[in-house]
């Protein structure tokens, strides 16, 4: 495999009116994307088909879909920041961007050279985060986009967002098609999940040095910068948001997420899913009793999958 691919699922609907198709995006980051911040950081190639952002003492950068999304797929190579990167953040992650809003994290923590990458997870729901989860990754993802990422929900292979009648129940991590982490829809305990508000994509880059690398000791070294990340060759396949979810969860026999068959693990899954949790989880908000005062969170008690 030589990309290393975030996929983000969402999924388009061909006709709103009669058929059910998907629909692939154009490739080009300037057609389906728009500069968030610092239009000087970042950098597109001239057929659009690549693009990077820099981050340096002046400004980090980022970038937005121009559309938001319900359900689908993303697939987004990702060239994370070589050397010592410590202090820097990369995000990855889907937003509502209301004031209550749903939010599904991936940020990559910059590390001390020599160290692994480590990736934060983190889940908005209804405005509430506080559900952190961190793991150290078991290659090096600034080489030349060697991985595939996922991060979906109960379907493999797939960074998706499913909110139908069978697939409305677990947000599923995953990292080289290896579940990380799962967040399972338990709203009819009393448990917030983000399943209603459309959300667009973005990324961005910036200084993370209060926080980010051993718990803010390791900063920003910008004798080292400027640090870079890039982004290429990804694909779009997905329901935009029109104003009514009806059409992304009609039932069609093309749109296949709607199989009952994708709402669970299966077992080869069940296993990388806890070889992870035993030998790569850093942290994980649910065994964190200090912070939370011996109140865990509710969800900390309910089944993961």
């Amino acid at each position: 495999m030589n990309s290393f691919i975030f996929l983000l699922g969402i999924f388009l609907l061909h006709s709103l009116e009669t058929s059910f198709g998907s629909v692939v995006s154009t490739g080009d980051f300037n057609k389906d994307f728009f500069v968030t911040w610092s239009p000087t950081h970042v950098n597109t190639s001239a057929d659009g088909r690549s693009r990077s952002l820099k981050l340096d003492q002046e400004s980090g950068s980022g970038f937005a879909s121009n559309d938001m999304f319900l359900f689908g797929q993303i697939d987004m190579p990702i060239k994370l920041v070589p050397g010592n990167s410590a202090g820097t953040v990369l995000a990855f992650y889907l937003t509502s961007d209301q004031p209550n809003r749903d939010e599904i994290d991936f940020e990559f923590l910059g590390n001390v050279a020599g160290q692994p990458y480590i990736l934060q997870t983190n889940v908005y729901a209804d405005g509430f985060d506080d559900k952190e989860e961190r793991v150290s990754l078991w290659f090096d993802p600034t080489k030349e986009f060697p991985y595939l990422f996922d991060f979906m929900e109960s379907s493999p292979n797939r960074v998706s967002i499913f909110r139908d009648k069978f697939l409305d129940t677990t947000l599923l991590f995953m990292v080289d098609s290896i579940p990380i982490r799962t967040y399972r829809n338990h709203a009819d305990k009393g448990v917030a999940y983000p399943r209603w508000q459309p959300m667009s994509i973005k990324m961005s880059l910036w200084d993370g040095s209060s926080w980010a690398t051993n718990g803010g000791k390791d900063k920003i070294d910008w004798s080292k910068g400027p640090f870079i990340a890039s982004f290429a060759n990804y694909t779009i396949d997905a329901c935009v948001w029109k104003g009514n979810a009806r059409f992304c969860r009609a039932d069609s026999s093309s749109n296949w997420w709607n199989k009952e068959e994708l709402n669970s693990l299966t077992w080869k899954q069940r296993r990388w899913f806890k070889w992870v949790r035993r030998y790569h989880m850093i942290y994980d908000y649910c065994q964190d009793n200090k912070r939370f005062q011996n109140n865990l969170p509710k969800e900390c008690n309910l089944s993961k999958y």
